[in-house]
Formats: structure tokens, C-alpha cells, sequence
């Protein structure tokens, strides 16, 4: 059996304010970014039944935009993947249940670009040299995982399937 699982990097905040880290909303670029994406994810079959969404405000925010293309998604706040690096994501991908094929992870970089990284059984080809140069916000990693169980998801044993940004579905 394969999981797929789907990092998705929250689209581009704003620096407006003086709030804390935690508060920053999206901004414009970002409200316009996060819908574009969740409709390639939609358009391309990646319908997850579980996201587990950092509980930050804009991963809620780019959360919010995305739930209306992918149809009844399970949403977990999950506050230890605020901000969180890749080996405390991996222990939040092990606690979700066997029955889940699909699972979408809405979080932040350094920790979501790591994990998809750690996760490569090899180099991913062009779509890994993408992904090494830069995991931008609003960005997609789309991981395949031989295992029936999310216990099972280990180091490098991922195949990157797809790493898509907004940048690459705006181009001519």
C-alpha cells in the first residue's frame, strides 16, 4: 500500500503591524496564492481526509482557502507543528490512523521544506533540484510512502511525486 502525503508550506504572510509571530495574517499575494494551489491539488486528484494545520494564524488562514476545493477533509490544530523542525512533524504524521490515504500538513519552513527533504528515498530529479533551490511559501510537495501505516513513515523512503509553487502555475 501507498500513502500520499502532502506538504503544504502556508502561502505568504504579512509583516504588517507589530504582531507577534504566531498572529501575522496573510497578506494579499498570499489570500490570492492559497486557492490557486488547492485547485491543482483538486484538479490533480490529491483529496486528503485529514489535514493537520498548525495553529498559527496564517496556516489557518491558507487553511480556510484551501478547505472549500478539497470537498470533507478531517482539520486537526495541531500547535506542535507551529514553526515546528521536520523530526516533530514526523512524530504528528505517526499519530494519525492507518485508515488515512491521503494526509495534507499545513506548516512552516525550515521544518516542512527538512521533512521533505528527509523524507527522499533519492533525489527527486528536476522536481527535487526545484525543491533544494528554494520551498517557497504557498509551495507543495507531493510525497508517495510504500507503508500501510504512518508509523511506518520513515527517512528516505518517500518518492517526491510532485513539488509545485505558485510561481510554476502563474507562468506562461
Amino acid at each position: 500500500m501507498t500513502k500520499t502525503l502532502i506538504l503544504f508550506r502556508h502561502a505568504k504572510s504579512s509583516w504588517a503591524g507589530n504582531l507577534e509571530d504566531h498572529e501575522r495574517p496573510l497578506a494579499e499575494r498570499g489570500q490570492k496564492a492559497a486557492p490557486v494551489m488547492a485547485r491543482w491539488l483538486a484538479a490533480n486528484g490529491f483529496k486528503p481526509s485529514v489535514a493537520l494545520v498548525s495553529t498559527a494564524r496564517r496556516t489557518q488562514e491558507t487553511w480556510a482557502l484551501v478547505a472549500p476545493e478539497l470537498g470533507k477533509v478531517a482539520k486537526r490544530d495541531v500547535g506542535e507543528i507551529y514553526e515546528a523542525p521536520a523530526g516533530r512533524i514526523l512524530d504528528a504524521i505517526h499519530g494519525v490512523e492507518p485508515s488515512v490515504e491521503t494526509l495534507i500538513i499545513i506548516g512552516h519552513n525550515p521544518g516542512m521544506e527538512d521533512l521533505a527533504r528527509w523524507l527522499m528515498a533519492d533525489d527527486g530529479g528536476e522536481r527535487g533540484a526545484r525543491m533544494r533551490r528554494k520551498f517557497p511559501t504557498a509551495a507543495i510537495a507531493i510525497m508517495e510512502i510504500p507503508v500501510d501505516d504512518w508509523t511506518e513513515v520513515l527517512p528516505h523512503k518517500a518518492r517526491l511525486a510532485d513539488f509545485v509553487t505558485p510561481k510554476t502555475l502563474t507562468s506562461p
